[in-house]
């Protein structure tokens, strides 16, 4: 990871960050819980386990994860296109997962979607299997509107 720093990210990051998440193939938001205010809501929760990768002073790569206290999660990971192929991915899933260990968990799930193959591939070569014995299930509460990239 040349030339790249990883820090706690906080929620003056947010415009360079959705900018990323919008502009990364795969990517799967929606317009309340990817919202400012869902994002403050997140790191309020978790504001020691999420990360921003930065280089040059611009954020290239993002992760968030958080726990409910017994298992942790990972969402929206993200990488710059340019800046791949570089370890950023890695070094973002590395900080996330100490910072989730300092936290007192001891197992995370994440979620990709299927037709995102890179995805799936940089998951699995970081040691994330697929369940086949799950069914992943859903419900909305509120009416959220996806918008994938």
């Amino acid at each position: 990871m040349c030339d790249v720093t990883i820090r706690v990210m906080t929620i003056d990051d947010y415009d360079q960050i959705y900018d990323l998440w919008i502009h990364t193939p795969g990517m799967g938001l929606n317009n309340l819980d990817d919202s400012r205010d869902g994002i403050a809501r997140y790191l309020k929760r978790n504001p020691t386990t999420c990360f921003a990768a930065l280089q040059g002073g611009k954020i290239v790569g993002v992760i968030l994860s958080g726990h409910d206290g017994r298992r942790g999660y990972i969402h929206h990971t993200a990488v710059a296109v340019q800046a791949r192929r570089k370890g950023i991915a890695a070094g973002l899933v590395s900080h996330a997962m100490e910072a989730l260990k300092r936290e007192g968990i001891h197992k995370v799930a994440l979620v990709a979607f299927e037709r995102n193959l890179e995805g799936n591939a940089f998951w699995e070569s970081q040691g994330f299997s697929v369940r086949e014995d799950l069914v992943y299930r859903n419900k909305n509460i509120s009416e959220l509107i996806r918008m994938d990239t």
